[in-house]
């Protein structure tokens, strides 16, 4: 299944790079929650979507350019969690900080993970309790690194507020770096960084696969109580503010 799941991200994120490199066009509109969406987010969700669905006919899909309603997702106990461009401003500024991203949500838990970055050629996966990177040339288990000074990740789109130092205090002299999309939760599960920090809001899209990939690799992905973020049914998409961190 896994590897299945890997050729699909890889499938889209080609149809992704089809439009970066200018094969067709981009075609920015903004939704109604005023986030971008371009030719590329789309064409990734109909290639993932339509793979899964002849793969797994039985287990339904919630995906951010498809979403569902309550009535009928929330007796949902399985499911495809799925954001088919995450960072798509990050696309739209041409740096490369984008991803495919493909979790399989079990009773609340991400049990399977893939974050693709298609600019890189870099798949990140997870099951079972393992976790891999993989390029063109080889694939390898990743684990985390618990290193001091600590490497800190955070979004490209978060200023350094007052809630920000604090946490930043707490965690002592660091090294802040930012990076967008998915790819932060794979820097910390590969030992390139030992926190993420999050206090802006994310929808539960952005953070399935990088979750699943970080947890198999030994981090711990908590929100601001200490509990870790849940996945299970709920109306709305947000998840509280949370921290990836190496350290047990």
């Amino acid at each position: 299944m896994l590897k299945k799941i890997c050729y699909l991200a890889r499938q889209a994120g080609d149809a992704i790079m089809q439009v970066y490199d200018g094969e067709y066009p981009l075609n920015i509109r903004q939704k109604k929650n005023h986030s971008p969406v371009t030719t590329a987010d789309i064409k990734a969700h109909y290639i993932i979507t339509s793979g899964l669905q002849e793969l797994t006919p039985t287990i339904p899909i919630l995906s951010e350019e498809e979403m569902i309603c309550w009535e009928i997702r929330k007796n949902w106990e399985k499911y495809w969690l799925v954001d088919p461009l995450d960072g798509t401003k990050e696309f739209i500024k041409r740096n490369g900080e984008f991803t495919v991203n493909i979790a399989l949500i079990h009773k609340g838990k991400p049990i399977l993970g893939v974050v693709y970055a298609p600019v890189f050629s870099m798949l990140y996966s997870a099951i079972d309790g393992k976790a891999w990177k993989e390029n063109r040339k080889n694939r390898i288990q990743i684990k985390v690194k618990p290193l001091k000074p600590p490497v800190v990740v955070i979004s490209r789109s978060h200023s350094k507020d007052s809630e920000m130092s604090h946490y930043l205090d707490i965690i002592g002299y660091h090294h802040i770096l930012k990076i967008g999309s998915s790819l932060k939760f794979c820097m910390v599960a590969e030992g390139k960084a030992q926190f993420y920090l999050r206090l802006e809001p994310t929808n539960i899209w952005d953070t399935g696969a990088g979750h699943a990939i970080a947890e198999a690799a030994g981090a711990t992905v908590n929100d601001w109580q200490g509990k870790s973020i849940n996945y299970l049914p709920k109306t709305s998409y947000l998840n509280p503010g949370f921290l990836v961190s190496s350290f047990k």
